[in-house]
């Protein structure tokens, strides 16, 4: 990622245009999703205007991927340390169905949280993987609701 802050806009806006290809959204759809205006969020796109973090955070939510992966990508975030994120990782592996995905995704944040949960706090509001503070409910962020429509892969 470049360090030129247009670059860096241009590239963020170019992400997010794939992961709304990816999720099959138009723009208008998404900027209905998201809960800004469709002229809006086209700039974002084209890397003309820098968006804050929750209007990041609304994009991400939109799109059913996580607002630290657009936060990364807007800058805001340092990149992971080199630990992987392994929730991005399964979404990403172009082998599994989208169900096989959904479920391992489950199945390793239901793990991250008994981890939570069984160290009483020792660990909690603090992501090692990242090396960042996050919201207590942040380990439920990758996973949809019962009722959700599916993941998308990051791919």
């Amino acid at each position: 990622m470049s360090t030129d802050p247009k670059d860096r806009w241009r590239d963020l806006g170019s992400f997010i245009r794939e992961q709304r290809g990816t999720a099959r959204l138009s723009l208008r759809r998404l900027s209905e999703l998201a809960g800004i205006s469709n002229p809006y969020l086209s700039q974002i796109e084209r890397g003309l205007r820098r968006p804050s973090a929750e209007i990041l955070q609304q994009i991400a939510k939109a799109l059913r991927i996580s607002a630290e992966t657009l936060y990364v990508q807007a800058g805001i975030l340092e990149p992971p340390d080199g630990t992987p994120d392994l929730s991005r990782l399964i979404l990403a592996d172009q082998t599994l169905s989208e169900d096989q995905k959904q479920a391992l995704v489950r199945i390793y944040l239901s793990f991250r949280r008994d981890f939570e949960n069984e160290h009483g706090g020792e660990h909690a509001g603090h992501d090692h993987a990242h090396g960042h503070e996050v919201a207590p409910d942040h380990l439920h962020e990758h996973a949809p609701a019962p009722d959700a429509p599916p993941l998308r892969s990051l791919s």
